[in-house]
């Protein structure tokens, strides 16, 4: 059963510990926070405990202050044995190394208050931990074991070191929100059954910390499995917040790009000289380095303070270092850092007093974990300003900054029944002990992640890993036997010491033109979202997306001609569904407010006291969704209607541009089941630009289509099958079925020591899918499908969407054609001209289209020019 802890006096909880601990914590801390006085208790007594709140909010101690109250009693007896009593498990090794020094320290303090017979080990085991480290370990194993989910798992296929491991009291799972919605959590959740049943002799207690998080409930399962008790501990929002949405310029609109630049740059400065340390979040790593980069020659200029105390961190950048730079951010030597979404996870970076976000965080969840990093104390506030970039960008900040304000979080989407980490677990099992098929079946359905885990799907894989698929002569071979129990073949222990994990090896693609003329690198998550016709920009210039064989794209020259998939695509976040909803509702209520024919000054006064902006903010919003009231005739798209607008282009291209503001998961997932459509009904080639607002459908002519009728086109119950067939078709196929391969261990990264080429894995699994289609329901290639739609794209919500169309809680409604786009449009425009032209263009493109949209609207006899001087 999954219920609520509830919380304890200090007095209660200090009445569970020893003399000596209490004295120690009442000198360092006085106080229990919140967190703290309900899980001790819970852990103490060997409770599985869930415990989520904020960065500085004692997390750490909530979980270890009673395991090390414990230990330290065992110590005092000399009762302490040689084997492994606890284990602390992090997506991050940096945070392995701070957590190391977080139980060290306070271990230190407290020897000296006592003449400890015996000390307590602690001891790291990651794949930096070198083989005499290890070997050591073997002969004196720590008590408390810090490592991640990955050499976790090869901990207990271990022969010898996993008998160290078999009487466990407590495993610790960190940054839980972080593993849960990836395959590294469900290849975590399955080890720990594994470990449960086939390994430990006694029941261990499961402890899960999380940053802000929801469900809570489904991340207690997630964290126990699907019949165990938990306790979860909600101290959520123990902190408080203090969060504001700035727009850097009075008129999003006609501002030029250096006054909107200079706004931003200005609003930064003006922070981060009221603060003694900064810390900035961009949503990419390019980003990151640009901001760094220009706020440094500002504060040169300026003379400001020494510019070295500006510092840039992303995952791109070289562990050495990233390290340097949290050191420096520990030590205080600097004043601001800017970071892509490398700092977002609980690595101690010392005291932030203010949190600056550039755009939009894409999540309340997210924000809300972005602002924990200041005020790095559970008295402290935690301080946050979004600046944000144009109309859209403040409407939905706005709205996520109120949420967040509101406790409204965004659920966590956490990945079901991976096939190919089924195919791991399998193998590990076998390497562990003695467990036939069914029983194995009964253990790993325990884990919540494969509780619905279908029997014939487990036999599928079974009938792949004993070779029954005959694929020997792709050179697959077998990995286990099926006799009395799940045995494994030769060589599997070495396979999977070697080739086990979920994390896949991205590489940067060569580009070439159809005439072998090299033209530069791709990154694979970009080339994973490319079909062919597509036009990105690369090196400056435009080239068309032919074709990719094995790790070569090859292109053809495009000049001028407009890119369908900006560069920084893969990199941007995607906005979470139920953040998306609450935008749309809240655009859907300001037209409500317009139509009832509120007064303008009602309605700017609404906005800026609701959503706490600045009046000439709540001034823009209103003007926007006026603008495109009037252009549509009413018909605003919000949660509850969907607007599909044919906009006909310069090049007289015809545009369905989709107003559905659903984020860019779902979309992804309903474009390509509509663009499937009009291209088999007008047999054309169909191009698609999505982002988080909407998506738009190009067809080459300006041929006449009843686009209202096109969701008649979709029946719900096949959308899952229909997209299935779409996807098979796509460069991202190609690539993912490479990664769900490596993680089955049809291909393998390393082999009989060595080290095997990526290229050369790519054309392989290129030959293998080819054969695989073939079968049916192969495990591997029906798990790279399950990825792509349920993980990167967001099918579910899309079947939901077409469900409610059908049933008419969603209204579809139908604009144009015009040549002219409305408001709303340009964003989703703007996102494709992104690549080719400079910034200061892409502002005159925007301030072009609404003078457009303004003379379009003073034709139909509408003059709503608003002065912001009067704001």
């Amino acid at each position: 059963m999954i219920s609520y802890a509830k919380g304890y006096s200090d007095e209660e909880v200090f009445s569970l510990l020893r003399p000596y601990v209490v004295s120690w914590f009442r000198e360092k801390y006085s106080t229990f926070t919140p967190p703290q006085r309900a899980a001790i208790p819970l852990i103490k007594n060997g409770t599985n405990t869930l415990v989520s709140s904020p960065t500085g909010s004692g997390k750490t101690l909530s979980a270890f202050l009673g395991i090390l109250d414990t230990l330290l009693g065992y110590a005092e007896n000399g009762k302490l044995e040689d084997k492994v009593y606890a284990i602390y498990i992090s997506p991050l090794r940096a945070l392995n190394n701070d957590m190391y020094k977080n139980i060290v320290e306070p271990l230190e303090e407290i020897y000296k208050r006592i003449d400890f017979q015996q000390k307590i080990r602690v001891g790291i085991r990651t794949s930096d931990t070198s083989s005499y480290q290890k070997q050591k370990m073997l002969k004196i194993p720590p008590h408390i074991l810090i490592t991640t989910p990955e050499s976790f798992a090869l901990s207990l296929v271990s022969p010898k070191f996993s008998q160290k491991l078999t009487e466990v009291k407590w495993v610790i799972v960190d940054e839980i929100h972080e593993l849960a919605n990836s395959k590294r959590g469900a290849y975590l959740s399955g080890f720990l059954e594994l470990y449960q049943n086939i390994l430990a002799k006694n029941n261990f207690a499961r402890i899960g910390l999380s940053a802000t998080i929801s469900p809570l409930e489904e991340v207690a399962k997630f964290l126990v499995g699907k019949d165990s008790d938990c306790k979860i501990v909600d101290a959520r929002f123990v902190k408080d917040i203090d969060i504001k949405v700035i727009s850097p310029v009075r008129d999003l609109v006609h501002a030029s790009e250096s006054q909107i630049s200079n706004g931003i740059y200005n609003t930064m400065i003006d922070e981060i000289k009221k603060h003694s340390t900064t810390l900035v979040f961009t949503n990419t790593r390019s980003a990151a380095e640009r901001v760094s980069y220009k706020l440094r020659k500002i504060i040169e200029q300026e003379n400001l303070f020494d510019a070295d105390m500006v510092g840039a961190h992303h995952s791109s950048l070289s562990r050495d270092l990233r390290l340097d730079i949290e050191n420096k951010l520990k030590e205080g030597k600097l004043k601001v850092v800017v970071s892509s979404t490398s700092l977002e996870l609980g690595i101690d970076i010392g005291y932030i007093d203010l949190v600056l976000l550039l755009g939009s965080p894409k999540s309340v969840s997210r924000l809300l974990q972005r602002l924990g990093r200041a005020g790095h104390h559970i008295r402290s506030i935690s301080k946050g300003r979004i600046i944000v970039v144009d109309r859209d960008d403040l409407i939905e900040c706005s709205v996520l900054a109120k949420l967040a304000k509101e406790r409204k979080i965004d659920k966590i989407h956490i990945p079901k029944n991976p096939l190919d980490v089924l195919s791991q677990l399998i193998i590990a099992a076998s390497l562990m002990g003695q467990v036939n098929d069914k029983k194995l079946y009964e253990i790993l359905t325990k884990s919540y992640i494969f509780s619905e885990l279908k029997y014939d799907d487990y036999i599928a894989v079974l009938n792949y890993l004993t070779g029954k698929y005959e694929l020997e002569s792709k050179n697959v071979y077998s990995k286990i036997r099926i006799d009395d129990a799940i045995k494994p073949k030769r060589g599997s222990r070495m396979i999977f010491y070697t080739n086990s994990g979920t994390i896949p090896e991205e590489s940067l693609i060569p580009v070439f033109t159809e005439g072998n003329k090299y033209v530069g690198n791709l990154e694979e998550e970009f080339v994973e979202i490319l079909t062919p016709g597509d036009i990105f920009v690369l090196g400056g210039k435009t080239y068309e997306f032919i074709s990719s064989k094995g790790n070569k794209v090859i292109v053809k020259a495009a000049e001028g001609q407009r890119p369908t998939v900006p560069s920084w695509f893969s990199e941007m976040l995607p906005l979470a569904i139920d953040s998306a909803i609450e935008v749309s509702k809240f655009r859907g209520l300001i037209a409500n407010m317009i139509k009832q024919q509120a007064k303008q000054s009602d309605i700017i006064n609404y906005i800026s006291k609701e959503y706490n902006i600045s009046k000439y903010a709540a001034a823009s919003i209103y003007e926007y969704v006026l603008e495109e009231y009037l252009f549509t005739d009413g018909k605003v798209p919000s949660d509850t209607q969907i607007l599909i607008e044919i906009y006909d282009d310069e090049e007289n291209r015809r545009n369905f541009i989709f107003h559905a503001l659903y984020g860019r998961r779902a979309l992804d997932a309903l474009s390509r089941v509509l663009a499937s459509i009009l291209s088999d009904d007008l047999s054309t080639d169909v191009r698609i630009s999505v982002t988080d607002n909407g998506f738009i459908l190009t067809i080459p002519t300006l041929e006449n289509y009843d686009i209202f009728k096109i969701f008649d086109k979709i029946d719900p119950e096949k959308m899952y099958d229909s997209l299935s067939n779409v996807i098979l078709r796509t460069e991202m196929l190609k690539r993912r079925f490479r990664h769900t391969a490596e993680r089955s261990f049809m291909l393998l990264k390393r082999y009989k020591g060595r080290e095997t080429n990526l290229d050369r894995r790519q054309l392989n699994s290129e030959v293998l899918l080819n054969v695989v289609r073939e079968i049916d329901n192969f495990p591997v290639l029906k798990e790279t499908i399950r990825e792509i739609l349920e993980d990167y794209m967001d099918i579910k919500s899309a079947i939901n969407i077409v469900k409610n169309i059908k049933e008419n809680k969603i209204k579809i409604v139908v604009i144009g054609p015009n040549k002219i786009p409305s408001p709303f449009a340009h964003g989703i425009i703007i996102k494709e001209h992104a690549d080719v032209v400079l910034a200061e263009d892409k502002r005159e493109l925007i301030k072009k289209l609404h003078d457009k949209v303004i003379q379009f609207l003073r034709n139909k006899g509408f003059n709503i020019d608003l002065n912001y001087t009067e704001v």
